[in-house]
């Protein structure tokens, strides 16, 4: 794995690594194992991660505290963002473009990370600036 002081996580990603009963777990799990990057996230993010734990109160307490301790990076959405989503949710509305994926092209522009770890093959198709790709970290074997 190339190093990236800062790589995003997506929402699926994350719960990937806290969900066992996901087929990526164990894979995830290694990831994480290994990786020394700050990991950078959308309130969105969190709050779909914590809607797909939903069955697990624990688990999503687990989460949260992880969060608490500096484990994953939140990043806020500023009002100016809010436009670049609306352009994107335009632009990718045959995806469908989610809201949280979008939060995160956002961020990925704002602070210039192109690197991120996600089990969604949206972010094959999705560019950063109009025309540069996502640098996928976390592909499943």
């Amino acid at each position: 794995m190339t190093y990236h002081p800062l790589i995003l996580a997506d929402s699926g990603f994350l719960f990937a690594y806290y969900s066992a009963r996901d087929k990526h777990h164990q894979q995830v799990r290694r990831f994480f194992e290994s990786c020394t990057s700050k990991l950078v996230t959308t309130p969105i993010c969190i709050a779909e991660v914590m809607w797909l734990l939903s069955s697990d109160w624990r688990t999503q307490n687990e989460f949260l505290l992880d969060i608490a301790k500096g484990l994953y990076e939140c990043e806020q959405l500023l009002p100016q963002d809010f436009s670049r989503i609306a352009e994107l949710n335009a632009t990718y509305f045959d995806l469908p473009g989610d809201f949280a994926d979008l939060s995160l092209i956002v961020i990925s522009e704002r602070l210039d990370i192109a690197a991120i770890a996600t089990l969604d093959s949206d972010f094959d198709v999705y560019r950063r600036y109009r025309k540069k790709p996502f640098e996928r970290v976390f592909l499943p074997e």
